[in-house]
């Protein structure tokens, strides 16, 4: 089962069965590929409403603890060595936050066809989803476009973003050092592909509580070069870092958990368009607990209780849109 919405748009899409593979869910390593079979159809908010979806249980429950902003600290201190050891300008690092709902209302159920649509209500520029196969359910969505690229006229677009602050704050240097490393990533593997490169000026997007820098890029390019750009593209260092095969080598030393889907990207494919978004706010759940994944770009310059108030502020977008009844 597998329910989405494109941005900016109020149209919920589901999968009926055909034998087209029209979406996939590319996990960060690129290990694991899920695919969704079938022709996209429009599904009503009533019929969503209507699904039955009912969380496993995991056993045993993965013995992690609580992290804590001490714990947290150490991560950050450990990848801040990696940095200057290997002459960085940034590491990504990530936390997986174990969400207990005895924690949250221990006399009612979690909803997640509910919750997905508020979820949807509260970021109507995002892609969102919520799928259920094989034993796992994810939920979760983002404003990041990995590509977009337009079956007619071969156009692609992408995007970087990077840098993060609470949305009445100001940008300091680190966010904007942290995003132009993105962008002239970017810049770069764009410029080896089509030689009418378009990029935008830096602004602000705005997602729930929290505001990133982005630029836009677009770019015509052959259709051969299209899964080429994407395996380059991602992970991007918004996501990782750079050199990405040396910061996902820092970045497994020191996170130790595994981030399956999260920062991979998801393809849909319409008539039109393929699509390739960026898995960032998303939450895999169980019978009594979910995962919440949320990270951060690690600098020299990080102070590590900022990153671990970003880290919450980021949960934030799945915590506060569960419904319980």
């Amino acid at each position: 089962m597998l329910i989405f919405k494109l941005p900016d748009s109020d149209i919920f899409y589901t999968l009926e069965k055909s034998q087209e593979k029209n979406v996939s869910f590319v996990s960060f390593d690129n290990k694991t590929v899920l695919d969704f079979k079938g022709s996209i159809q429009e599904i009503s908010r009533e019929n969503i409403e209507g699904q039955n979806i009912s969380p496993k249980s995991k056993s045993p429950l993965i013995e992690i603890g609580k992290e804590t902003p001490e714990s947290y600290a150490l991560k950050i201190a450990q990848a801040k060595d990696f940095i200057e050891q290997n002459e960085l300008k940034k590491l990504v690092l990530s936390r997986r936050k174990l969400l207990m709902y005895l924690d949250i209302d221990s006399e009612k159920k979690l909803s997640l066809t509910k919750s997905f649509l508020k979820f949807c209500e509260s970021y109507p520029n995002a892609f969102c989803y919520l799928f259920e196969k094989k034993g796992e359910i994810w939920m979760g969505g983002f404003s990041e476009v990995l590509g977009k690229f337009n079956k007619k006229n071969n156009s692609f677009e992408t995007m970087s973003v990077a840098g993060t602050v609470p949305v009445e704050e100001s940008w300091t240097d680190k966010e904007i050092e942290e995003q132009k490393a993105v962008t002239d990533y970017i810049q770069s593997i764009l410029k080896k592909f089509s030689s009418n490169l378009k990029t935008s000026t830096t602004k602000d997007l705005i997602s729930g509580n929290i505001k990133h820098l982005k630029t836009d890029f677009s770019a015509e390019i052959s259709p051969e070069s299209l899964d080429k750009i994407i395996s380059e593209l991602h992970p991007t260092p918004a996501v990782c870092g750079f050199p990405k095969e040396l910061c996902a080598q820092g970045i497994k030393s020191i996170e130790h958990f595994n981030r399956e889907f999260y920062a991979g990207y998801i393809k849909v494919e319409t008539a039109d368009f393929i699509y390739y978004f960026v898995n960032l706010r998303c939450a895999s759940f169980f019978k009594n607990y979910a995962f919440l994944f949320v990270g951060g770009g690690i600098t020299l310059k990080s102070d590590a209780e900022k990153e671990w108030q970003e880290t919450e502020l980021k949960s934030l977008a799945i915590q506060n849109n569960l419904i319980f009844e």
